[in-house]
């Protein structure tokens, strides 16, 4: 995937109402990896906060770092080439169990949008219910 700065019109409008788009312009973040499950994106250990802070530097945390702490450097999050607020994941991103905390953690580590072929409905509704409507009120 190239790193091209791309832009992305999302959709935040309310069927009944004229849909109001929101223009981002972002390079992306590839994770191609397929079934990314909700303890992948926040592995259980780091769920003990209540708070929506902070939940980022956890994000991939087991793909991310080694078990010293270390960044390790084939992971794209740790590759300074791919920064962005858009990430790009293989298809069905967020299965697993309930956890309003993957969604957290997508967004305090500064992503806005998540492109997927497929989301799971845990994943998406967390998402969407809670977190872009936290930070799109008019949408």
């Amino acid at each position: 995937m190239s790193n091209e700065e791309i832009r992305i019109l999302i959709n935040t409008g309310k069927e009944r109402k004229m849909k109001k788009l929101i223009q981002i312009e972002s390079t992306c973040v590839p994770v191609n990896i397929e079934n990314i499950d909700t303890d992948q994106i926040i592995p259980a250990r780091f769920l003990k906060a209540t708070d929506r802070k902070g939940f980022g530097d956890n994000l991939f945390r087991d793909w991310r770092y080694d078990k010293e702490g270390n960044p390790k450097p084939g992971f794209p999050l740790n590759n300074p080439k791919y920064k962005g607020q858009i990430l790009v994941a293989g298809k069905n991103f967020g299965s697993g169990s309930s956890r309003e905390h993957a969604a957290w953690a997508v967004a305090d580590a500064g992503f806005r949008v998540v492109v997927s072929s497929f989301f799971a409905d845990i994943f998406r509704n967390y998402y969407w219910c809670r977190f872009r409507k936290a930070n799109y009120p008019y949408g």
